[in-house]
């Protein structure tokens, strides 16, 4: 009998796992959608050094990072992305926060246009070397299908 129970929770756990959407921060670049993705399964592993990232390299209160962890609407792909990006533009994170909560129809790609900093702008290349960097600490390689 434990053993059915087992594999009954198990199956339960496989279905519930391929019901979930997949991940698509939908920036505008396949790339850096790996990365956000690869970043939401090493913050899940290491909440802790994820955070810390967060406030010691973009200036976010790790209280901060640690209450958007808690909430189901953020991954940790997310607050990377709206904090990275924050950095870059001269905004607060909270200030990318609240327009990727206002509206994030078209995904980050479309924030990061209203934030004039679409792929392909100077500013986009330096949210690519910010995300590089933050994996050069971490010692994380590159999401399989990378260089």
């Amino acid at each position: 009998m434990p053993v059915l129970l087992l594999l009954s929770c198990l199956a339960g756990a496989v279905r519930a796992q391929q019901q979930a959407p997949a991940y698509m921060p939908a920036t505008g670049d396949a790339s850096v959608d790996r990365r956000l993705a690869d970043i939401n399964e090493y913050a899940s592993r290491y909440p802790a050094a994820f955070a810390d990232e967060m406030g010691r390299y973009y200036a976010v209160p790790r209280a901060y990072v640690e209450a958007m962890q808690q909430q189901p609407d953020w991954t940790a792909g997310d607050i990377f992305m709206a904090c990275a990006l924050a950095q870059i533009v001269g905004q607060p994170c909270r200030a990318v926060v609240r327009e990727w909560s206002r509206d994030h129809e078209g995904g980050w790609k479309a924030v990061a246009a209203r934030l004039q900093a679409e792929p392909g702008n100077p500013q986009y290349r330096r949210l690519r070397s910010a995300i590089d960097a933050s994996y050069a600490r971490w010692g994380r390689p590159a999401p399989a299908g990378e260089k």
